[in-house]
């Protein structure tokens, strides 16, 4: 299958949209120097060829009551693919995560999650990551705080 391609123009679109999703259409034409219309159609077709994949809102995530925020690194007994695709199927499941990558070295996943307090985040460890079928171990860490958040892809390094 061909790769889709993109151009200088594309880039800055999904550029802007990664620092604003909420910004129109109009806004988004004028920063990229095209006119509305074609902006729209390529903004359509960079979602439609994958490149933008959604639209969401940053939100703070102590302020709405998530004040603790743990790095999961969980290793698994059996790697085969079934039990890999069975682990990312019940994390699916589970709220508190947040994000989950699958790792190559001594960590099989690393799962970031969110909880309002220690207490929960435990429940959580104890009751449904820990127990579940194929998990070996588990480790934590605890984030002391966040000093950065950067949405999307540095696009300045491929330009």
């Amino acid at each position: 299958m061909k790769k889709p391609r993109v151009d200088n123009i594309d880039l800055e679109i999904i550029s802007a949209l990664q620092e604003n999703g909420r910004m129109t259409n109009v806004d988004l034409a004028k920063r990229v120097g095209v006119s509305a219309p074609p902006c729209l159609r390529r903004v359509r077709a960079l979602e439609e060829a994958g490149f933008i994949s959604g639209y969401h809102a940053q939100v703070d995530a102590p302020l709405l009551g998530f004040g603790v925020t743990v790095f999961a690194m969980v290793g698994l007994h059996s790697q085969a693919e079934t039990d890999l695709r069975a682990f990312e199927a019940s994390v699916d499941e589970w709220p508190e995560v947040r994000e989950c990558h699958m790792l190559n070295g001594d960590i099989d996943f690393i799962l970031k999650c969110v909880a309002p307090d220690l207490a929960s985040f435990q429940e959580f460890l104890t009751e449904k990551l820990t127990p579940a079928p194929n998990v070996a171990h588990v480790r934590t860490s605890l984030t002391i705080r966040q000093s950065k958040q950067a949405a999307g892809v540095p696009l300045d390094l491929i330009r």
